[in-house]
């Protein structure tokens, strides 16, 4: 042990005046090191990826995202290819077996009568008939994305055969082909109308928030006068102040417009709320004692502050936005043909009878459930992610 010092003497200095090397430190592991060197990038895909659900889903909904670009290579027919022999067939099975020799995929030929008590059309297979399904094929013409004119499909029927893995409807069109054509318009209106809806909520609010004053006090009465609304006979009044002469395309984006401009008042409320907590913190006070403007303190020291909130209310609004355009298409006040939507294809099964005779006709609503669910999960995972050192 060493002595102590004389009284008045200056204490020893065991500070080392060496740079700091992390890497060097004895009592860091090497698991501990590779946290405290990342990057709140990398903090945050590593926290996404413990969720397992969430992961998942994110995958689905890449997938399904990627699949709308080239949905006619994809879609075994045409969107409106129609097969007159066959009327409100039923789903076909695949098979892989026959006579128990291996054959491949493939679905059996059918036979159609009429019943003369019902008058309904009654399908049965001829186990004779082996249709093998082709891959990387020849079938419907379409122009890709209306530039360029193809026939190439991922998945066709044999050569003069059929195949309805999820059935045909009453003009005999293949009800997978129509909802794969459909997640095209019902996708894409929750990503436009949320974009919509989200420049509005985070200028309005954050303004309303930061600022506060009369403008505060404006944006507060008219985001209550606009959410005591039902929510229902708004969307069906603004839906029917579109012409019917309109063409499908402006009606299109008219409805996301609707979409996006109803829903923008939580989000708003939401930013507003936070803006009220944050804008009295010390290092909002500093920014704007150093001249920064409004939509930089905004853009670039609040609102990264409650970004997990914002990617959950996203998450959130997307399925309410593809749920909104499918109430309306289904009403008869959204969206009309020759567009194709979930929510177009989902108004054939209005009627009991058709539901009883024809179920397959509720097939479009599996994919609605899908997303939605999909998108939740998302939301769960990246609310977490977004802030990793909880």
């Amino acid at each position: 042990m060493s002595p102590l010092p004389p009284p008045g003497a200056p204490m020893p200095h065991y500070v080392s005046t060496a740079p700091f090397d992390p890497m060097a430190t004895e009592t860091m592991t090497a698991a501990q090191s590779r946290i405290h060197l990342a990057s709140q990038k990398q903090l945050m895909w590593w926290k996404f990826k413990q969720h397992r659900l969430a992961l998942a889903s994110a995958v689905f909904l890449i997938a399904v995202y990627l699949m709308i670009i080239v949905v006619e290579f994809v879609a075994p027919y045409g969107l409106h290819t129609k097969n007159v022999d066959f009327i409100h067939s039923p789903p076909q099975r695949v098979h892989f077996f026959n006579d128990g020799k291996f054959v491949g995929p493939f679905v059996y030929g059918r036979t159609m009568s009429l019943d003369m008590d019902t008058l309904h059309r009654l399908y049965s297979d001829k186990p004779d008939d082996v249709q093998p399904i082709r891959f990387l094929c020849r079938g419907d013409a379409y122009k890709f994305w209306g530039v360029f004119d193809s026939n190439l499909h991922m998945v066709c029927p044999a050569e003069g055969g059929q195949m309805f893995l999820l059935g045909t409807d009453r003009l005999g069109r293949d009800v997978l082909s129509r909802i794969l054509y459909g997640a095209r318009i019902s996708l894409t209106i929750g990503l436009i109308g949320i974009s919509i809806s989200f420049c509005l909520g985070i200028v309005i609010g954050g303004l309303a928030g930061y600022r506060g004053g009369v403008f505060d006090l404006i944006v507060q009465r008219l985001i209550e006068v606009l959410q005591s609304l039902p929510s229902l006979p708004l969307w069906m009044a603004l839906a029917a102040i579109m012409p019917v002469t309109w063409s499908p395309l402006v009606i299109y984006f008219g409805i996301t417009i609707i979409l996006g401009i109803i829903d923008w008042t939580g989000l708003a409320r939401a930013v507003r709320s936070k803006l009220l907590a944050l804008r009295e913190e010390d290092y909002v006070q500093a920014a704007q004692l150093m001249g920064a403007s409004t939509s930089r303190v905004i853009g670039r020291h609040l609102v990264p502050g409650f970004m997990s909130h914002l990617i959950a209310s996203a998450t959130i609004s997307i399925p309410s936005m593809i749920l909104g355009e499918t109430a309306l298409s289904f009403l008869g006040l959204g969206l009309r043909p020759p567009i194709t939507s979930w929510g177009i294809l989902l108004t054939e099964a209005k009627s009991v009878s058709v539901i009883a005779f024809y179920p397959w006709l509720l097939f479009p609503i599996i994919p609605v459930v899908l997303v939605i669910l999909a998108f939740n999960f998302l939301g769960d995972g990246l609310r977490d992610a977004a802030d990793p050192y909880k």
